[in-house]
């Protein structure tokens, strides 16, 4: 028990995540509020995507520059869902291999994003949702997402 304990002690590491595929059997219902969050951001449905949060959470992104300059924005869930505006582009979010990591009641999801605006790459990074689990239901507390626009491939 306790050479396992000072290995991990002695790497620069951390434990290996959950092989991908991940096959728990909560991956879907941790998905389930992401993907209807990605979803409602594409059809610019802020209260689909306040339905699917804890209001005490919010989104923070770190917008990347081409000139190197980063800027970190914070926002409550009211401020990120009021962010949503109609238009006529159409938008869409794809996250295709996100990792995903349950324990209990809380959870995490992580992975590369492509934005898409009329089909083209807007932007790309890595979303970042912590999830928790009350009344057997999943909810998005946080996310956190880089942003760039170089670099961006459609997925």
């Amino acid at each position: 028990m306790i050479l396992p304990l000072l290995l991990l002690l002695q790497s620069d590491k951390l434990p290996p995540a959950n092989p991908l595929p991940y096959t728990d059997p909560d991956a879907s219902a941790v998905m389930a509020p992401v993907n209807r969050i990605l979803a409602a951001v594409g059809t610019r449905d802020g209260a689909a995507i306040t339905a699917e949060t804890r209001p005490e959470g919010g989104a923070t992104v770190v917008v990347e520059r081409a000139d190197g300059g980063r800027t970190i924005r914070h926002l409550s869930w009211a401020e990120f869902a009021g962010g949503i505006k109609p238009g006529a582009e159409k938008l869409a979010e794809r996250m295709p291999d996100p990792a995903i990591e349950v324990d209990g009641d809380i959870a995490m999801v992580w992975g590369p994003y492509v934005f898409t605006v009329d089909g083209k790459a807007d932007h790309c990074g890595v979303n970042h949702f912590d999830l928790i689990r009350e009344q057997g239901r999943w909810k998005v507390l946080n996310v956190t997402w880089s942003q760039r626009s170089t670099g961006c491939e459609a997925r």
